[in-house]
């Protein structure tokens, strides 16, 4: 059974030491992964202002944010604006590049995309996407081949815009299985990863499960014959849970599965069918995510 990593890289601070911590405990298991990173200014603080949405304040409670991310994150960008995280953090992205990980582009803004997407005109993604790919290229020295929309927050006219850069793959959406995305009934040849697996401020807190059945609630739901997918978070396993996060490797490496980053997923597919992608709610996160819809 294989399980493919994305890791989303949110914040300047899940940056700074979340993504060196992963990379030393993945070099232990001998590991590769995929990494999305977020590379323009950190202003992730802001989304203190949804404490106002009932679902979302629940969430902070429900998962402990405070121990959980650190007053650093949640406040970041409130009162002025963030760092720009592929600058003042270049050689962390660097050392995860030569280190052999796949490096793909998670978001400019994370926080604009994930509270504006909806809004955004078709000039207005364009625009975000090529800022952060210029500065990802230019911190790594080449484009980079991958994307993952935040939050899994991602339309048609995200999907068209796409089209215009040189990704081999997105991670766009939850869903099932490795598929090419349809709009206006014709499909879009870039292929979508989607991922198969909660997070864990999804499932924490929530059903019963805790720190100590995490683990073998998250390896419940893998299909060995089928796609698995996870996504971790520097700022959630690469600090607080790695100790988690160390111990759901070593039960992968007894089960004899291998843990992989998406591209290679991807080149074991065969027969690759078409689907749309749809907006719905899941258990345990806050508003609308994209989806995999029936095959077509």
């Amino acid at each position: 059974m294989k399980i493919g990593l994305r890791i989303d890289v949110d914040t300047f601070r899940g940056t700074r030491y979340g993504v060196p911590r992963l990379c030393r405990l993945l070099a232990r298991h001998q590991v590769r992964g995929s990494f999305f990173f977020s590379v323009g200014p950190d202003n992730m603080g802001r989304h203190l202002w949804r404490l106002i949405r009932p679902a979302f304040l629940l969430k902070m409670l429900r998962t402990k944010a405070q121990s959980l991310y650190g007053w650093d994150i949640l406040l970041r960008g409130t009162l002025w604006p963030g760092p720009v995280i592929g600058r003042k953090l270049a050689p962390v992205i660097v050392s995860v590049f030569k280190a052999g990980h796949e490096v793909g582009l998670h978001a400019w803004d994370h926080h604009q995309w994930q509270r504006n997407i909806e809004g955004m005109t078709a000039d207005a993604v364009y625009n975000n996407i090529q800022k952060g790919m210029a500065l990802l290229a230019e911190v790594i020295g080449r484009p980079p081949t991958s994307s993952a929309a935040p939050a899994w927050k991602c339309n048609d006219r995200v999907l068209q815009e796409k089209m215009r850069f040189p990704f081999t793959y997105n991670s766009d959406c939850r869903g099932s299985d490795i598929f090419y995305p349809v709009v206006r009934g014709k499909p879009l040849f870039q292929p979508q990863i989607p991922v198969t697996l909660p997070t864990y401020d999804e499932v924490i807190g929530r059903s019963g499960v805790s720190d100590q059945n995490y683990n073998d609630s998250l390896i419940s739901r893998m299909r060995p014959e089928g796609l698995n997918v996870l996504t971790v978070h520097a700022e959630v396993e690469g600090l607080i849970c790695l100790e988690l996060f160390d111990r759901f490797l070593r039960a992968i490496a007894a089960m004899e599965g291998r843990v992989v980053p998406l591209g290679e997923l991807l080149r074991d597919s065969h027969g690759i069918k078409n689907a749309p992608m749809v907006q719905r709610d899941i258990p345990g996160r806050e508003g609308w995510v994209s989806c995999q819809g029936g095959t077509l």
